[in-house]
């Protein structure tokens, strides 16, 4: 099989996993799309490692925009997007992108990486097997913003989506788990399309890129992702609205391990 045929096939089932995940839990799939595209692009299509790696991140967060485009669309048509959280959430995502980029050439990235690594760990375990405690402050608009801010300048800073930070927070401020969820997945469109547009432009003169390249996003791979992932992140999101509470903080918790396991061994 040739291999830009195989990376294509691959994409796909990478693209319904992806999808799925996306509308169940609010969350980009970044931590199954990077390291799988990271694996074909070098193994398969014998690309430069130096190459890759943005590659893998650019397409994955490309994929987010239009997988979290369905999902948000699913989740608001099921009532679980509050137009006022999404909208002052997204404000502060945005400032804290900006910040979160001028901060990443002064941070130890192994330390930020450990301490968010454990707070992700934290926040899994006591969603898991903790009491349902909440806040008892309001969320008001300068939480909100800070909110968005905070996982903004993560985002920012480690290249993942927001959903792992910006689902407990709702929580823990006595927003119900589903439309944490639903505001999740409506937000990860605004950090996928500040992270895709920057990649798209410090790659878009890069004459070593493959054929096929907008910038660092491989489109091939893009339109293989999407075709499969816009379906099956509607799936997810009508499967989280009939799901129980209680079940969707267990499966979000597990998701959480993974990602803070993910950071921790990386």
């Amino acid at each position: 099989m040739e291999p830009l045929l195989f990376l294509v096939i691959s994409c796909v089932f990478l693209g319904l996993i992806a999808g799925l995940m996306a509308g169940l839990l609010g969350i980009g799939g970044g931590l199954i799309i990077v390291p799988a595209l990271m694996y074909l692009l070098q193994a398969k299509m014998a690309m430069s490692i130096d190459i890759v790696m943005p590659m893998a991140v650019a397409t994955s967060l490309s994929t987010i925009i239009f997988t979290g485009f369905s999902s948000s669309l699913t989740h608001w048509r099921l009532g679980n997007v509050d137009m006022r959280i999404f909208a002052l959430c997204s404000i502060g995502i945005a400032l804290g992108a900006i910040g979160g980029a001028q901060l990443a050439a002064f941070m130890p990235a192994q330390m930020l990486k450990n301490t968010f690594a454990t707070l992700v760990m934290v926040l899994a375990l006591r969603m898991a097997f903790g009491k349902n405690r909440t806040s008892q402050s309001t969320l008001n608009r300068p939480r909100l913003l800070g909110i968005g801010a905070v996982t903004g300048s993560i985002s920012a800073l480690l290249g993942i989506g927001g959903g792992a930070l910006l689902v407990p927070a709702l929580v823990w401020f006595r927003v119900s788990m589903k439309v944490a969820i639903g505001c999740a997945a409506a937000c990860g469109m605004i950090i996928a399309l500040f992270g895709t547009a920057s990649f798209m432009l410090a790659g878009w003169n890069n004459p070593d890129l493959p054929k096929g390249s907008l910038g660092y996003v491989f489109v091939p791979a893009l339109l293989a992702i999407v075709s499969a992932s816009m379906l099956s992140a509607n799936w997810g999101a009508r499967l989280s609205h009939r799901l129980p509470t209680q079940t969707l903080k267990k499966i979000f918790a597990g998701f959480l391990i993974l990602v803070s396991l993910r950071m921790f061994f990386s």
